[in-house]
């Protein structure tokens, strides 16, 4: 290796690795399951170095010869990398999937997306003989329902602007007086996301990595499970409002229809960041339902909002548009209403 100390993926930051690093115990192959901390090297096949995401958000390189710790899980991104860590094989390679610390073979990749780090699993990250699991390490919360309301934001796929969008609705709300609690409930592990809610004034910030789950492309009842064991989380921390993001697409395969079928009761307002008008238009057509508001790459311009007025009829803003504010604060004074 060409350190001493083992680096640990942002999929770890519900342990505590960084103060107790763990040891390695190989497992058979037939005994990994989703969600298992492994201990990766980096091979001498590919990028001379990839960028980790650790445990507070920043980045560190990692080079051929150094260890990562992260989880086996699944992603199936339409834009960047398909890939699953039930495609290892014999000789026990795999791909770091995210820059979090997913692991799992890569089957598809994007032209343009990063390249990624090719690793040798080591062994199971354990404690005292025993493997360790993303699900050891959950907080125990009393169910509690979610009552307090939820902006949900959801998209026509990855990189349409959901993110930008919680941002500003966010910082709005925090003008207006409220304590915000930022969610993410579907996608793949990355920490940057929730981090820009905290900075933008969201305080919790949780996501799907604080229930266990290094993705939510995982069986529909397990999702639920998880999710509502989030939502009871949120709703112990007692915001005021609480902006939820879901990753992806809600047609993906990261249960986004899931997220929006338990969480319809609390949801006050359904905001669709679409990465072009006419995409409105499917999301409409296959959920049978007209967002409250359509916002992300789709309301760029003018002519997008003109668009997508004439297409579907609901209301379109550029939430990242400083002068987008009157409106959205009219806006949301209707959705919080008592």
């Amino acid at each position: 290796m060409s350190r001493q100390e083992l680096l640990l993926g942002s999929l770890t930051r519900i342990t505590d690795f960084g103060s107790l690093p763990p040891e390695s115990v190989e497992l058979p192959r037939e005994e990994w399951s989703r969600g298992d901390y492994v201990i990766v090297e980096m091979l001498d096949e590919g990028p001379d170095s990839y960028p980790v995401e650790t445990p507070d958000g920043s980045t560190v390189p990692m080079y051929p010869g150094d260890r990562l710790v992260g989880a086996l899980g699944t992603r199936a991104a339409t834009l960047e990398v398909v890939g699953d860590w039930r495609e290892v094989g014999s000789d026990l390679k795999m791909q770091t999937l995210t820059a979090a610390g997913v692991l799992g073979v890569c089957t598809s990749a994007a032209i343009q997306s990063s390249e990624l780090a090719n690793v040798m699993y080591v062994g199971h990250a354990s404690r005292n003989g025993e493997p360790c699991r993303m699900k050891d390490f959950l907080v125990p919360v009393e169910p509690h329902r979610l009552e307090v309301p939820v902006i949900l934001i959801i998209g026509t796929s990855m990189e349409s602007g959901k993110t930008v969008s919680a941002i500003a609705l966010i910082r709005e709300l925090v003008r207006m007086g409220k304590r915000v609690a930022g969610a993410k409930v579907t996608g793949v592990g990355r920490l940057r996301d929730i981090l820009a809610m905290k900075a933008a004034g969201a305080d919790p910030i949780m996501d799907f990595v604080d229930v266990g789950l290094p993705s939510t492309v995982v069986p529909p009842d397990e999702y639920r499970k998880s999710l509502k064991l989030l939502c009871s989380r949120l709703a112990a921390a007692e915001p005021d409002v609480v902006v939820i993001e879901a990753g992806a697409s809600p047609l993906e395969p990261y249960c986004g229809d899931v997220a929006m079928e338990v969480l319809a009761d609390s949801v006050t307002a359904t905001i669709l960041c679409a990465s072009d008008p006419y995409a409105v238009v499917g999301v409409v057509e296959a959920f049978g339902m007209k967002p409250d508001l359509v916002s992300g790459r789709s309301t760029s311009t003018e002519a997008g909002i003109r668009l997508i007025d004439k297409l579907v009829g609901v209301p379109a803003i550029n939430l990242f548009d400083p002068g987008s504010g009157p409106e959205l604060r009219q806006l949301l004074g209707e959705w919080l209403k008592d």
